[in-house]
């Protein structure tokens, strides 16, 4: 792949310290892929090659029109001097305040085909035709793709998609920290909300409330799955919480995109016996799936130590163990299952987690008398162990009587 002629850069003098990812290891990965461009489409990748940047105005809602916002971050393979930024209009106000380090943005879309034809247009100044081209073909939209696929009829169309996901995978401390302001912002204000309600509560009103505290420490609220007594139904509804019933938060929240998930329960009033018994089961799962992390395990043997401990389990019928990546996505690499609840190849079950990865692990117990028991913990992989991020709040916490 030649470089880009001078005239389409918006500087001549390209500084390599401006980029927010590891450019050669990106290089790597394409090489692997055996790709020469790629042009991705995505929020959360184009979010992660650009170094935070978010366009505000699309954050929630891409529709606009008879089209729909597609932003596209174009990288040729070797040359980030010459990656390219296609934006829309609007985001010639984030240009002017300094936002991209990319040397090329253009500003001149507001719908699919129009970024895709500026893409084309931009890869085409590239030089040299690519023979192969990565994209994330579960985040193109139809017609960009058929535009795309007509304008490069001499190029290959590959899917990208793990490829970013591996240069994902093990995070900065800049990313770590993030994620753990997202899981303790997470866990606080589940306490908050757990504490401050009591009988008479809806779901509705309880997950409104979670939004509320969520947002006032900094977070997105994404979204809350709850329960309240002995039903097993998570959706937000109009049943309410009871004196002497449990509830189960389990509840996303982002900082900077960066995704906090975790779950905790609560009682009003204190718990039997039993219900001290059942949630002790599950701490054992979690606590047992914890022990084995750390650089260089391999990543089924978290599975291998949980499944250990839930086949002895009194309940072991009703529960159920996962675990999984977390980053600016849920379930993004490492992968350590093939036969998780989402469905994807475990292919890190093989292979040795490293220092910076991050870890959701969760057990669930849907007890088919008392209600819906489950904790959902993180954790970052250290050099030596582990390191958990909201921890607080991990037995029967109280609501307010």
């Amino acid at each position: 792949m030649t470089s880009a002629p001078a005239a389409a850069r918006s500087n001549d003098v390209f500084d390599t310290g401006k980029i927010p990812f590891d450019s050669e290891k990106l290089d790597a990965l394409m090489d692997a892929a055996g790709l020469d461009v790629l042009i991705v489409t995505s929020k959360h990748n184009i979010q992660y090659l650009l170094g935070g940047y978010r366009f505000f105005f699309f954050d929630a809602m891409d529709a606009i029109g008879l089209s729909r916002y597609l932003p596209v971050f174009v990288y040729p393979k070797g040359h980030p001097e010459d990656a390219a930024y296609i934006a829309n209009s609007m985001e010639a106000y984030e240009r002017a305040l300094g936002r991209f380090w990319v040397p090329n943005v253009i500003t001149k879309t507001w719908g699919s085909l129009d970024a895709m034809r500026a893409a084309l247009d931009y890869v085409g100044k590239l030089g040299k035709t690519p023979r192969r081209i990565g994209v994330e073909t579960a985040f193109l939209p139809a017609d960009a793709y058929s535009l795309l696929q007509s304008g490069l009829a001499n190029t290959a169309i590959a899917d990208c998609l793990i490829p970013l996901e591996r240069l994902r995978a093990v995070k900065t401390p800049q990313e770590l920290e993030m994620l753990k302001k997202a899981s303790e912002g997470v866990v606080d204000s589940m306490l908050a909300v757990m504490s401050s309600h009591g009988p008479g509560s809806t779901k509705h009103e309880l997950v409104a409330a979670l939004k509320r505290e969520e947002v006032a420490r900094g977070l997105t609220f994404d979204y809350c799955l709850i329960t309240t007594g002995t039903s097993n139904n998570r959706a937000p509804s109009d049943e309410k919480w009871h004196k002497g019933e449990i509830l189960s938060l389990d509840s996303g929240g982002n900082y900077h995109g960066y995704i906090g998930d975790l779950c905790r329960m609560a009682i009003l009033g204190d718990p039997d016996i039993e219900l001290q018994d059942l949630l002790a089961e599950v701490d054992a799962v979690q606590q047992a799936a914890r022990k084995p992390i750390r650089a260089g395990a391999v990543g089924s043997d978290v599975y291998a130590a949980a499944e250990k401990v839930l086949s002895t389990s009194p309940n072991r019928a009703h529960m159920h163990f996962c675990a999984h990546g977390m980053g600016l996505i849920s379930h993004e690499a490492p992968r350590l299952t093939s036969n998780g609840p989402v469905p994807y190849p475990g292919d890190d079950a093989d292979k040795p987690l490293q220092a910076g990865m991050v870890l959701s692990i969760e057990t669930t117990m849907p007890h088919p008398r008392r209600g819906f028991v489950k904790l959902e913990d993180t954790v970052a992989v250290t050099v030596d162990g582990f390191e958990p991020f909201g921890d607080a709040g991990r037995g029967w916490n109280r609501g307010k009587l």
